[in-house]
């Protein structure tokens, strides 16, 4: 979202402790001088992150209109679509949730217009749906629509009230922080295992501490929905892809497949390049009310098979010919991601040369086209060679078969 200019660049790193308890528990959590490779080993025991995260966030279509019947519905959503059986299992509201005051004890409010229920009785209807819910705070005094207070000063507090709500997920912003290190601002005594999602935009490089702190990092400012910015943001994400592994990933911000600033063809690179990045691939959409084409792009298993694949690996752009690109990354059963980026307004051909990919020279690949669902009838040795469209790619799973 939106940033104001007096944002400070220092680093906001919330430390959730995972120990496996119920809010009503009296099990007495970590101290807080438990070092932060101790609550990775307990983040990374309870199995968080192990594929990149899937889900929903309110933020790129709703902005700060949004509401639990908002929530409720696209819960509903995910469920009736089928897409929370493809993964799509987190939930999370964004920014402008809170009322401007906390209470007599220092506690965060849902607003009473927008959240009459709670966000606990929220969660519990997310919940039943099988699905899990996010919320989001900010390491400052503010958040970033500066329409709540965010969590400077009240982390363990903080911590401790999104746990009794039930809460899955926490994206956690850096908006108005006050310019102290990371740990000191870290929120702690979580009591419940919570993904925690660090989104200080890349500016301390997040992607070379963040593993230890935390399952996913922002690399990038924000997406806008728009060919330019989302190829600009990809290309930040691809520097820092030697870093990305289980349990950690680099995040170059939400999906905007299904919001209208692109065309059909330029959104299936969006969501193809997001999936070999091994990017989070959290919708942005108004999942209520899909088009086919987007429910086709964000519903195509192949593609998230590939995002979700249990090697981990992040793909790197292997060559750059002006504008064509070779995007490639190992699958798990000695299998590798292809992706052939067009970035021109004419069409172009593109080859992948199995030097650049990391395939043995004199291999003979079968390749599986995952956007036309075909296995191609040639066999390719050596390398690959396609026609692209203008703003577009073409995807391939490359398996040796010789």
């Amino acid at each position: 979202m939106e940033r104001s200019m007096d944002v400070c660049v220092v680093v906001a790193v919330l430390m959730l402790c995972s120990m496996m308890v119920s809010t009503a528990s009296s099990m007495s959590m970590p101290e807080a001088e438990n070092s932060s490779e101790e609550l990775r080993g307990n983040l990374l025991a309870n199995g968080l992150g192990l594929t990149p995260q899937m889900g929903w966030n309110s933020w790129n279509h709703f902005n700060c209109k949004v509401d639990e019947k908002v929530i409720k519905e696209t819960a509903d959503a995910l469920v009736s679509t089928g897409l929370a059986k493809l993964g799509y299992i987190y939930v999370n509201i964004d920014d402008c949730w809170a009322e401007m005051h906390r209470d007599a004890k220092g506690n965060l409010l849902p607003k009473n217009s927008t959240f009459p229920s709670g966000i606990k009785a929220l969660a519990d209807y997310v919940h039943s749906k099988g699905l899990k819910l996010g919320i989001y705070s900010d390491a400052g005094q503010f958040t970033c629509s500066k329409t709540m207070p965010g969590s400077l000063g009240h982390e363990e507090q903080d911590a401790k009230t999104f746990a009794s709500w039930g809460i899955d997920y926490l994206k956690y912003d850096n908006c108005y922080n006050d310019g102290t290190k990371p740990t000191v601002r870290a929120l702690t005594k979580a009591g419940r295992p919570i993904f925690f999602s660090l989104c200080e935009w890349g500016d301390l490089h997040p992607a070379l501490w963040g593993f230890k702190v935390g399952n996913s990092w922002r690399t990038t400012n924000d997406i806008s929905d728009n060919w330019n910015s989302m190829l600009s943001i990809i290309d930040l994400n691809e520097v820092y892809a030697d870093l990305a592994r289980p349990g950690g990933w680099n995040d170059p911000d939400m999906l905007e497949v299904g919001n209208g600033g692109m065309k059909n063809n330029e959104y299936i690179a969006h969501f193809s390049l997001w999936a070999i990045s091994k990017a989070p691939l959290l919708l942005g959409c108004d999942v209520r009310n899909l088009t086919k084409e987007t429910f086709n792009i964000i519903s195509n298993q192949e593609v998230i098979a590939v995002n979700q694949d249990s090697l981990g690996i992040q793909a790197k752009k292997v060559r750059m010919e002006g504008n064509s690109e070779i995007w490639a990354g190992p699958l798990s059963g000695n299998r590798v991601a292809l992706v052939l980026l067009n970035r021109a307004t004419v069409p172009h051909s593109i080859t992948g040369n199995w030097d650049d990919i990391g395939i043995p020279e004199n291999s003979v690949i079968e390749a599986r086209d995952v956007w036309e669902h075909k296995t191609l009838e040639t066999r390719f040795v050596g390398n690959l060679t396609a026609n692209v469209e203008p703003h577009s790619c073409k995807m391939f799973v490359l398996k040796p078969i010789a």
